[in-house]
């Protein structure tokens, strides 16, 4: 299915038939992601009494409880609430869902033993203008992401630099398949987090970190229509679908 989109006084051809999902589900495995050691999520069946709400123990319905951390369990948007005093809920920041975006595909550099995404390389593989959506795919890119379990691995970040390079390129709304924008142990700083958002200075109020995403490697890079949807939580972060729609040249 054809629609035809119109940003900044020019119409685009996308496929609403060809949707590109770029999250990973949560499930109640031990195959599931997980990151700031968290464990695994549970899915139970609710127990009252010797009632069991599961269709297979005799129920007319499966009716489950479910315990996860957005943060640590599954691809998840945050609003500036993830770092500041009062809980802003990502559920009422965000007035948009759809809205142009670059992919871009970076190998983070060395650093000790750190990996990590400057604002060097972001100019070296980025074209300068990344629309309101960025979509950061890192290398290496196996399929063993969508299960990892990060916990204690210093995972690739963002250096302070690109992040605030990105807010002043005019990037809304970041999305990155790593657990974290900043360092996994940094003392508490979240320097990345801080430069994106602009916060506490003039914070961005309307924009968004989207982070544990997988790009597989057969989408290629370039410019899409992003659909960013999400769990209508009051929370400072909530389960989210990113998906991508190529543009029709």
């Amino acid at each position: 299915m054809k629609a035809r989109v119109s940003y900044n006084n020019k119409e685009y051809a996308i496929d609403l038939s060809r949707p590109l999902d770029i999250s990973i589900p949560l499930r109640a495995s031990e195959d599931n992601i997980r990151a700031w050691q968290v464990t695994s999520p549970r899915m139970e069946p609710v127990r009252i009494g010797e009632w069991v709400g599961a269709v297979s123990e005799g129920a007319p319905v499966n009716f489950r409880n479910i315990f996860f951390n957005p943060h640590g369990h599954c691809t998840h948007t945050e609003s500036v609430g993830h770092i500041a005093r009062e809980i802003h809920s990502v559920n009422r920041v965000v007035k948009r869902f759809f809205f142009p975006a670059t992919l871009l595909t970076v190998t983070p550099e060395k650093d000790g033993d750190d990996r990590v995404i400057t604002r060097k390389l972001m100019e070296r593989t980025g074209t300068g203008h990344f629309l309101e959506g960025l979509v950061i795919r890192t290398l290496p890119n196996d399929e063993s992401k969508a299960k990892r379990h990060y916990s204690g691995t210093n995972p690739p970040f963002l250096d302070q630099e690109a992040a605030a390079w990105m807010c002043a390129s005019g990037v809304q709304h970041l999305l990155v398949d790593l657990p974290s924008v900043d360092k996994e142990r940094d003392d508490g700083r979240l320097a990345a987090h801080h430069a994106f958002w602009n916060f506490p200075d003039a914070p961005r109020m309307d924009c968004t970190i989207t982070e544990l995403v997988y790009i597989p490697d057969h989408i290629p890079d370039g410019r899409y229509f992003l659909e960013l949807q999400f769990a209508a939580f009051e929370n400072d972060a909530a389960p989210s679908r990113p998906v991508l729609y190529a543009i029709d040249s």
